[in-house]
């Protein structure tokens, strides 16, 4: 079978999010319209600007992997790795002596193990360098969530991490359907994974200018495309896919929850921290995703936007989608679901890809919340503030990060041809 005929189905969901720990938890949080944000229990807030963030809840790691493990495993491993598992088992794959050099893992981090660095590099300037842990390393590593599932779960085909800031998760997906495509692998666990709510994740990201400083009223602070919104919520979580080929995925007559039919990217090249002007990047990488696709601009049922809640990404995304989709643009719903995740940086474009899938399965799309004042920049169908039922075939879903990376994935309800 030639690359461009061979097609690459979604078998599996993992997620571990600050709306739940697991993906049917989320997803019914998400239909609720609820808020993961809440005041931060992680550290002590006093003297930082921003409170608040959307932290992973109630989560144990231990209830899931082995004690002596947990303990060499940074946050961002641990909720890697647990997502991993979930979505294993939600396919139904077997790891076998025989299929497991033919299955690979592929899960995006922005940033890696902060919490590792930032404990032991307080251990060194207190304790001096011959107290650092000789774990340091291995649980800072951006590829260590890749890495730990791969070893926990004996997986020995391709492996390794996807890191483009915001666009990670997305990425990951991206680059892993394209692992299949062309032969290497027959399946993959494909996500995104990230844990940066920390004093100096919190410290960095409010030093930006990024982060909304709604102290007063966290839950309302996410705002996508309102025109009060004053920046984004940091979030921590997790979500991986497992992705086959079609024939791999039917002959073991494994449950199909959707197809991966277009993956884009590009870069601005234009600033470190923000997006170009005119949505350039994020234009050409739409275009590339529906193209590849075998599509046109009106056969889009539904986008989960990138939707930071940022003055300058939601007015620039909103001018992105009516370059792209011209007369259909104002036609096509919209929602932002970091309104209630929080902005989870390298897992985002990964769970976001997932509530596509759910919402093209369950035909429901769910909502931007807080949406109250809208903004003459901003002005699509966003979906305000309850969900929408919707019969969907296609989704289009948007990661733009830091370092102007701009990642595209559309998903497919699955039809057999």
């Amino acid at each position: 079978m030639n690359y461009e005929s061979r097609r690459v189905v979604v078998t599996g969901i993992g997620i571990v999010s600050p709306l739940g720990l697991d993906a049917p938890s989320t997803w019914a949080a998400l239909l609720a319209g609820k808020s993961g944000t809440d005041k931060i229990t992680l550290f002590d807030t006093t003297k930082h600007e921003t409170k608040f963030a959307a932290e992973v809840k109630n989560f144990d790691p231990a209830n899931y992997i082995n004690r002596k493990e947990v303990r060499r495993m940074d946050r961002f491993t641990q909720f890697g790795v647990v997502a991993s598992m979930e979505a294993l088992k939600n396919s139904g794959l077997q790891i076998t002596d025989e299929n497991r050099y033919n299955i690979g893992v592929l899960i995006g981090s922005g940033i890696g193990g902060l919490n590792t660095v930032s404990e032991q590099l307080q251990t060194l300037l207190e304790k001096g360098p011959d107290r650092v842990s000789p774990f340091l390393v291995p649980m800072m590593i951006a590829d260590m969530a890749a890495a730990q599932t791969s070893i926990t779960l004996g997986i020995k085909g391709p492996n390794f991490c996807a890191t483009s800031a915001c666009s990670s998760g997305s990425d990951a997906i991206g680059t892993a359907v394209d692992i299949i495509k062309r032969g290497d692998a027959f399946a993959m666990l494909a996500g995104g994974s990230e844990a940066v709510i920390t004093p100096i994740g919190i410290a960095g990201f409010n030093a930006a200018r990024a982060l909304s400083t709604r102290n007063d009223d966290p839950q309302k602070a996410s705002r996508p495309f309102d025109a009060t919104r004053d920046g984004f919520v940091l979030a921590e979580g997790a979500c991986v896919m497992v992705l086959e080929d079609l024939e791999h995925a039917q002959k073991r007559g494994a449950k199909i929850l959707g197809e991966i039919i277009g993956y884009g990217a590009s870069s601005d090249a234009y600033h470190v921290t923000a997006p170009d002007e005119n949505g350039d990047g994020a234009i050409r990488a739409m275009r590339m995703a529906i193209r590849k696709a075998g599509l046109q601009p009106a056969d889009i049922n539904y986008i989960n936007a990138h939707g930071t809640s940022t003055p300058m990404n939601d007015r620039i995304e909103t001018k992105a989608i009516k370059t792209v989709f011209g007369e259909f643009a104002p036609k096509i719903p919209i929602s932002s679901t970091k309104s209630m995740t929080g902005h989870m940086v390298g897992a985002a474009g990964a769970v976001e890809a997932a509530i596509c899938i759910m919402s093209i399965n369950a035909g429901v799309i769910p909502p931007t919340i807080n949406y109250a004042n809208p903004d003459p920049d901003c002005d699509l169908d966003y979906v305000p503030n309850t969900p929408r039922p919707a019969n969907l075939n296609i989704a289009l879903s948007n990661s733009l990060g830091f370092g102007g990376h701009n990642s595209v994935l559309i998903v497919k309800k699955y039809k057999e041809a």
